[in-house]
């Protein structure tokens, strides 16, 4: 890195999964950015977008993940209305 350059910046966290109608869920690790997708490409370039286009930080969530939007600290959850536990990074 030069001089006067600024630090990268850390990737965006991204929760994906697939919801209880088989949808792609995609959603920040706020709850404040996120969508549902037909497809897991589209999921992923969404995701990408947000993080500037630069390769997000992926979280595989298995099971159920249903989106819910706003910004509530540890809105990502199960359908099961519990924190997801079943989680792994994804490349």
């Amino acid at each position: 890195m030069s001089k006067g350059e600024p630090p990268s910046p850390i990737p965006s966290q991204f929760f994906i999964g697939r919801n209880s109608c088989g949808n792609w869920v995609i959603q920040d690790q706020r709850g404040l950015r996120g969508g549902l997708f037909l497809d897991r490409g589209e999921a992923l370039k969404f995701a990408k977008s947000e993080n500037g286009g630069k390769p997000p930080m992926l979280i595989m969530v298995s099971g159920v993940l249903e989106l819910e939007m706003g910004g509530e600290s540890g809105s990502v959850r199960r359908a099961t209305g519990h924190a997801p536990t079943g989680l792994s990074l994804v490349a």
